[in-house]
């Protein structure tokens, strides 16, 4: 099940809320409970079987997480947390990098076991929980309902983002719910509902039409307009599903961190990534990049590691791997040659300069084929059989309109206007929602297009 999908809005949403809010705010235990019973349905509707791996994952780190602050000797501590790392690291093995890393010794894997959505986002978040605790930052959660709740949560648990114990920590065992917040996060859902459907899915079937085609079918135009489209979509896809969890954890107490901050008006690479998926950047430089040494020592060596594993992160796939060491190679190139020359040259071309490498970026991201990668970079640099045919001239003039919306939506703009419309008309807000509402749900029910992307994750 996912956020965008007729079965959740009208069934799973109403039905948890009504659920969950008739439940008395001081009854925080039973809240907690209907949480996680809503929350493994919610999993075990397109995940049956690995909805298992999800509660051992959390049990697994829930028991380590009892024992690690009571042993007294370093050694116990550092056992018991290679113990949760070796699990978790184990699953995602197991699961998603087995079949692929095999293959590089001739090993053909017969029967691979389907990749449990989400496994890398609460892996992850489990794993800080003991990390955390070994290094003596949070206390364990002795409640196992509480702890599986926070594991399992439905808001953010497909596609994020990375939620760490030490941010709910307090939350689950206290919060409050207002009308205020529950209102604010109805209209933050709304949004991110609207960048999904309205955005996302028109941007990504153009998309698709204009890559998914075979090589001699390529233009340069075509691959350009294509990769534009993909990089539309994947931002109002990934960072609209950011807007809903972060939306639906307002309606039920919780204050979850942001994770986009307008990342195609970043000034460079370095900008880029402090903007994009901010919770895994945080995660990467918290618990790997300075751990290593950070800034202090082996610089390059540590960049490499982080953006080794980054690329790993998003896919068990060649591309993924080589687009992780492409953003490191530029970092390294901003870092040591041209942080000056950046902070220097007008904004605009900044820009533009972001936007390039971040482009290109996107195109190796896309294929997970090398040989349809190696074509589409060859088209994307001017060598195709040629620049422009018949496709590519009519998906330009019929999408000629929502081009500029998506750049202009790209930015800070609309909210801007929609923060200074609100001081004159208070009542543009909760118009703004139920016309978005609507116009998502009208288009849900014509849509054939509605790629989920992050389920690989």
């Amino acid at each position: 099940m996912v956020f965008s999908s007729l079965s959740f809005l009208a069934i799973f949403l109403p039905l948890f809320l009504a659920v969950y809010l008739l439940i008395p705010i001081k009854s925080i235990k039973f809240k907690n409970f209907t949480l996680l019973l809503f929350s493994l349905f919610f999993y075990a509707a397109g995940e049956p079987i690995w909805v298992l791996v999800l509660i051992f994952s959390g049990l697994w780190d829930y028991v380590i997480g009892l024992f690690i602050t009571r042993v007294g000797k370093l050694w116990q501590k550092k056992a018991l947390l290679i113990s949760s790392l070796c699990g978790n690291l184990g699953l995602l093995f197991v699961f998603k990098y087995g079949a692929f890393f095999l293959s590089f010794f001739g090993v053909e894997v017969v029967f691979a076991a389907s990749l449990p959505i989400g496994i890398s986002f609460y892996t992850f978040q489990t794993m800080s929980y003991t990390i955390d605790l070994y290094k003596g930052q949070i206390k364990p959660q002795r409640d196992p309902v509480a702890f599986l709740s926070y594991v399992s949560m439905f808001p953010q648990l497909v596609a994020g983002p990375i939620i760490r114990y030490a941010d709910v920590e307090e939350m689950l065992t206290g919060r409050r719910i207002s009308l205020e917040g529950f209102s604010q996060g109805v209209t933050r859902f709304t949004a991110g509902l609207g960048k999904k459907i309205i955005f996302a899915n028109h941007a990504g079937a153009v998309a698709a039409e204009l890559l998914d085609i075979s090589a001699g079918s390529l233009t340069t135009a075509g691959v350009w307009l294509g990769t534009v489209m993909f990089m539309f979509q994947i931002y109002f896809d990934f960072s609209g599903y950011s807007d809903m969890a972060i939306g639906l954890g307002k309606m039920i107490g919780f204050n979850f961190k942001e994770n986009f901050n307008y990342p195609y008006i970043a000034k460079s690479i370095t900008d880029f990534w402090r903007r994009w998926h901010i919770s895994l950047s945080a995660f990467f430089r918290d618990y790997i990049y300075i751990p290593l040494g950070g800034n202090k020592r082996r610089t390059i060596r540590n960049l490499l590691i982080v953006w080794f594993i980054t690329g790993l992160w998003h896919g068990a796939s060649i591309n993924f791997i080589l687009w992780g060491l492409y953003y490191c190679a530029v970092l390294i190139i901003e870092k040591y040659l041209l942080k000056n020359i950046l902070t220097k040259i007008p904004v605009v071309v900044a820009r533009l300069y972001s936007l390039l490498i971040i482009l290109f970026g996107w195109l190796i991201f896309y294929f997970v084929d090398l040989s349809a990668l190696a074509s589409a970079g060859a088209a994307f640099f001017g060598f195709a059989d040629a620049f422009l045919d018949h496709r590519t001239v009519v998906l330009f003039f019929g999408n000629l309109w929502i081009l500029p919306v998506l750049a202009l939506f790209s930015t800070t703009i609309p909210q801007r206007l929609l923060e200074w419309v609100k001081t004159k008309l208070p009542a543009i807000e909760p118009v703004f929602t139920v016309v978005v509402l609507c116009l998502s749900f009208t288009l849900l029910v014509g849509q054939t297009f509605n790629p989920f992307l992050y389920f690989r994750f």
